[in-house]
């Protein structure tokens, strides 16, 4: 049985945790150990790839979408996940498909420390590394080493330097599939580290919403915060059919079951509009786009 499984007429907005939104072409789901077959793959498909991760981060335009995304397969994660002693501290090799919750967990319960506020992003770590995830006073470029990307056809480890973290970028590119990354920890005191994993996820309720969301929509500009601006924007609990932004947190946006794209790009639109309008700030968002054409979400201003 070949490693690598295509469908087709996949209905991606409904994997993602907005639940909205339209259909790909093509969904390629491949073991990394059989990534020499991926790029054979593609080819035959003949339409442009991205990968995707766990969805957490992603809106997908209504309608269908002559794309091809590509997955990686999950291994068993007592298998994706593992880690060795050294002078200089503990270094821990992760597959890119396992989702951060689950890391942060295991890694804490086992002593390892330092990746606690992963617990918190619910991504993938493939997608925590393009976009160089963070949260409660670190991200991805404070403990990544060394990340397996394959990249038209060829798998190869990029450190720090060909990375080029910035907030909330990367260089990893659109069709490029990170396979494996590698985290530079500690040890400590794993009941320590299991309290930190706790007092997090406590925040993480009582100071975020719930629901189907994507996490912070726009990106904190310099020297302060997006959930600030928007909310003294008059943003919280604004509406467009079948989206609303939260009245708990003014950086998210809530879809209803019956919702669409359009609707949370809409407010997408609204919510920058008054803060630009008021502050003079054009926020950036932190979400990934998919089969949204300009009309529908102008291009980020230029740094």
């Amino acid at each position: 049985m070949s490693a690598v499984r295509v469908s087709s007429d996949v209905a991606l907005g409904a994997r993602t945790t907005y639940r909205v939104g339209g259909t790909v072409a093509h969904e390629v789901v491949v073991d990394a150990a059989s990534l020499d077959e991926l790029a054979a793959t593609l080819e035959s498909l003949g339409t442009p790839s991205v990968a995707v991760g766990l969805g957490s981060n992603l809106l997908v335009g209504d309608g269908h979408h002559d794309l091809t995304v590509v997955r990686l397969a999950v291994a068993a994660e007592a298998a994706d996940l593992s880690w060795r002693d050294g002078d200089a501290g503990v270094t821990v090799e992760a597959g890119a498909a396992l989702g951060l919750p689950v890391v942060a967990r295991r890694l804490a319960a086992e002593g390892i420390v330092d990746f606690e506020w992963a617990v918190g992003i619910p991504g993938s770590v493939g997608g925590a590394v393009a976009m160089n995830a963070g949260g409660h006073g670190s991200s991805m470029d404070a403990v990544v080493t060394a990340a397996q990307v394959w990249r038209a056809g060829t798998l190869a480890w990029m450190p720090p330097s060909e990375l080029a973290f910035g907030y909330r970028t990367s260089a990893i590119e659109v069709g490029d599939v990170v396979v494996r990354v590698r985290l530079a920890l500690a040890r400590g005191d794993a009941e320590t580290a299991k309290g930190r994993v706790r007092e997090i996820v406590q925040w993480r309720r009582e100071n975020q919403p719930g629901g189907a969301n994507a996490g912070s929509v726009f990106q904190n500009p310099v020297g302060d915060h997006a959930g600030r601006l928007l909310d003294a924007a008059g943003c919280k609990g604004l509406r467009h059919g079948g989206a609303r932004v939260s009245e708990k947190h003014a950086n998210f946006i809530l879809a209803d079951p019956d919702g669409h794209a359009r609707d949370i790009l809409t407010l997408m639109r609204e919510m920058r509009r008054r803060v630009a309008d008021q502050f003079g700030v054009v926020l950036r968002t932190e979400h990934r786009l998919i089969g949204v054409g300009e009309d529908q979400w102008p291009a980020e201003p230029a740094a």
